[in-house]
C-alpha cells in the first residue's frame, strides 16, 4: 500500500490500516527513525508491576479515578485494545 506526503509534512494512515491496528481519532501514536525506517505505534503506557505477597501483579494503567463509575465492559475493550495484535 503506498502512502504520500502532503506539502504540510502530514502522512494519512489508510482506513483498512487503521481498522486493523485498531486506530482512531485521537489514538496516541509515536513515530521513531530506526536503520532508515520510520516506525510508527500506538504511545500507551506500560502496565505497572505490583508486589502482592509472593506474587508479581500487572496492573493496567488506567486514566479512571475512584469517584467516577466503572464500566466494566468499557474497561476491559480498553484494556484489550491497549496493545497492538
Amino acid at each position: 500500500m503506498s502512502i504520500t506526503i502532503d506539502k504540510a509534512g502530514r502522512v494519512v494512515i489508510p482506513a483498512e490500516l487503521r481498522r486493523k491496528a485498531g486506530l482512531s481519532a485521537g489514538t496516541p501514536l509515536a513515530a521513531t527513525y530506526e536503520d532508515g525506517a520510520i516506525h510508527i505505534r500506538r504511545d500507551v503506557p506500560a502496565p505497572k508491576l505490583e508486589q502482592r505477597g509472593s506474587r508479581r501483579i500487572a496492573k493496567p494503567s488506567s486514566k479512571t479515578t475512584d469517584s467516577e463509575p466503572l464500566d466494566l465492559a468499557a474497561y476491559i475493550e480498553e484494556e484489550r485494545n491497549r496493545w497492538p495484535t
